[in-house]
């Protein structure tokens, strides 16, 4: 009975994948994990546009899909992490150094912005998934000094945080940033097109299916034949590639790269992984979830700044408050799934 319940918990993480027996209040709850998020941002969505006229207008709802996209695509390679069960605290810091590794790169050509950040955020991130998963160090504690130590990279390049290094705005790697398809800027489309390839992979390949595997119950993975340490490894590597490049498409839009960017962002990427329905304990998430997740707390922090006599502050205080009660959500659906 217990092997059973394991097959169901990884071959099945979304409400079309339930199998065939189960029974109605599971599929309900299923769909309440996977589409809570969701119907919260459509409600506040359309309180924001009843209340607030500049809510709905083009250069706000663009404003808010470009600063969403470079979170989104940090939250993504952290929906993989989580799902394993992990967890990756350096994100933030390695968001940051792509940032001024690709601005300082960009004066060599674009190849070389995006690969910089990429090849150095890439590696710290595979030596993170190499002490967690061969060493077995705890991930908190290791990706905890790989943020450290990217931090301190970050301000050994730039003299204490002192150079900034500029993007010239007529080179193509600033147009990745600054242009506009369809009236909708380019680092939109390339999230959008990275979460299309990130839902593929992690719902249709034999990688994503590991993942699930390792999250849900690590021994039982390994007994299935499963890669364990190879999967941990590749989702670390995958997060610190995820973080890299989302820094090196930020710095093209700022056409420069800023160091004292990446603050707290790693909390806010588990919060909006967490709210979009992925269980922090593992095996059961949602790539499209965790777009959701993003959106969700920029239109918070977006309806806070509409009302203009709050401080920025309640954002953060809004934002906590909503991932504690989306935590303690998941956990009472998590306990009722198990019991129907």
């Amino acid at each position: 009975m217990t092997a059973t319940r394991t097959e169901t918990t990884v071959a099945g993480p979304l409400a079309d994948d339930e199998p065939l027996g189960a029974s109605r209040g599971e599929r309900l709850t299923a769909l309440a994990q996977q589409h809570g998020a969701l119907v919260a941002l459509l409600a506040l969505s359309a309180v924001a546009s009843v209340g607030f006229d500049s809510f709905l207008t083009g250069d706000n709802l663009e404003n808010m899909a470009v600063s969403s996209a470079f979170l989104a695509v940090v939250a993504l390679g952290m929906t993989f992490v989580i799902v394993t069960g992990g967890i990756d605290l350096s994100v933030g810091s390695l968001f940051a150094l792509g940032g001024v590794l690709a601005a300082w790169g960009s004066q060599y050509g674009t190849l070389v912005a995006l690969a910089l950040p990429l090849a150095v955020c890439g590696l710290i991130g595979l030596v993170n998934g190499l002490l967690i998963a061969r060493a077995r160090l705890a991930p908190f504690i290791v990706t905890l000094a790989a943020m450290l130590l990217a931090r301190g990279v970050l301000l050994a390049v730039t003299d204490e945080g002192s150079t900034t290094y500029l993007v010239d705005e007529s080179a193509f790697f600033a147009r990745l940033g600054q242009e506009k398809l369809l009236g909708v800027g380019l680092p939109v489309w390339i999230t959008a097109l990275l979460f299309v390839a990130g839902a593929v992979v992690l719902r249709r390949t034999r990688f994503g299916q590991y993942v699930y595997a390792v999250g849900g119950n690590e021994d039982a993975a390994a007994l299935m034949g499963a890669p364990v340490a190879r999967t941990k490894v590749a989702v670390y590597t995958l997060s610190g590639l995820c973080a890299g490049f989302a820094g090196a498409l930020n710095a093209a839009w700022l056409v420069s790269g800023v160091t004292i960017l990446g603050s707290g962002m790693e909390l806010e990427a588990i919060a909006a992984v967490v709210i979009g329905g992925t269980l922090l304990s593992g095996g059961f998430g949602f790539i499209s979830g965790s777009l959701v997740g993003v959106l969700l707390l920029k239109v918070i922090q977006n309806v806070i700044n509409q009302i203009g006599s709050l401080d920025s502050a309640y954002q953060q205080v809004v934002s906590g408050g909503f991932l504690a009660l989306v935590v303690v959500a998941q956990t009472w659906l998590g306990r009722r799934r198990r019991m129907v």
